[in-house]
């Protein structure tokens, strides 16, 4: 009995020590990635800024809104996970306060999603009137009401968040890690939380068929200019599978925690992990490589940022960017 309770307590040793590992295995590996997702959406936010040729073009500045909302985002996702894994319980107020910047970045990005293809539909279908509709002053009214609308959601909220009764409560402190879900305590909020995202995505899921289906159109009719529309087509077509990765990052965490209570929690812990970096990290990123890598504009200048000097062996950049060429790409 004494030998048996030796091993015992030697494999329990053991186990203790490989979770501890995988712990912080997990925890520098979430950290590696954020920091890279944060390195090239903030190369992106730079140079979309510093460079005028790209700060004054409409289209440049609606994927700065789209890029800058998914940065929010990844740094709001992030300090949850720290929380978690340092096991820091935050008070209800704080973490209403987190949550809140996750449901309103999740809301712009679709939003922003609609009116850059909007943009690449007029461009196509109505290239001669293009320059009088997407002008940088009806752009920022767009973005304006990007952020009243997210606003809007998140006041909406607030007060379903105001029925419920903190005062009876013996203490603020959570009893549980912050998470967005946390936030959703009444039956009405459970309503809303659903009913607002499936509107969202299927109103945006419409919209973006619908400039789909008209450039398509346009293309089949259209004589000349094979190579514009074609690229407009793939761009509507990215912006859809943006819209379905930003769909799955949002409901994901609802589908957790109904699978959260079953099996070893520790396994269901680590699976976590992986999906929240291939779930809500990675699709917040897609935006600034596709983009990064598929604009003329923008291509030499994050090889030139991004990439080895020894491998990547660029000249000055130089850009050449006109609005006739800007309704090309």
């Amino acid at each position: 009995l004494s030998a048996f309770s030796q091993k015992l307590s030697f494999w329990s040793s053991r186990n203790t020590d490989f979770k501890s590992g995988a712990r912080v295995f997990f925890l520098c590996a979430t950290c590696v990635f954020c920091c890279l997702f944060f390195i090239t959406n903030g190369t992106i936010l730079f140079f979309l800024c510093s460079k005028p040729a790209l700060s004054h073009c409409p289209r440049y500045v609606l994927l700065f809104n789209l890029v800058l909302a998914d940065t929010i985002l990844i740094a709001q996702a992030e300090t949850l996970y720290l929380l978690a894994s340092f096991q820091i319980r935050i008070s209800y107020s704080l973490c209403a306060a987190l949550a809140m910047v996750s449901f309103m970045t999740v809301q712009i990005s679709p939003y922003t999603l609609i009116f850059m293809s909007l943009e690449r539909c007029v461009a196509v279908c109505f290239p001669f009137r293009h320059s009088a509709v997407v002008t940088l002053r009806n752009t920022f009214i767009s973005i304006f009401l990007i952020w009243t609308f997210s606003f809007a959601n998140i006041l909406t909220r607030i007060l379903l968040l105001l029925e419920v009764p903190f005062r009876d409560l013996a203490t603020l402190q959570m009893h549980r890690f912050c998470d967005n879900v946390g936030m959703v305590l009444t039956p009405k909020s459970k309503v809303f939380d659903v009913a607002s995202a499936y509107f969202l995505f299927l109103f945006s899921s419409l919209i973006i068929s619908a400039s789909f289906v008209a450039v398509v159109v346009a293309a089949r009719a259209a004589s000349s200019d094979k190579a514009s529309t074609d690229k407009a087509k793939k761009t509507l077509l990215l912006h859809m599978f943006q819209l379905f990765l930003n769909l799955v990052s949002t409901l994901n965490m609802a589908f957790f925690t109904a699978i959260a209570g079953s099996g070893d929690q520790w396994l269901v812990g680590k699976f976590f992990v992986v999906v929240y970096i291939l779930v809500i990290l990675s699709p917040r990123c897609v935006s600034s490589l596709t983009y990064g890598l598929r604009d003329p504009n923008l291509r030499p200048l994050l090889l030139s940022r991004l990439c080895c000097s020894v491998c990547v062996r660029l000249g000055p950049v130089k850009l050449h960017l006109t609005l006739q060429k800007t309704d090309k790409v």
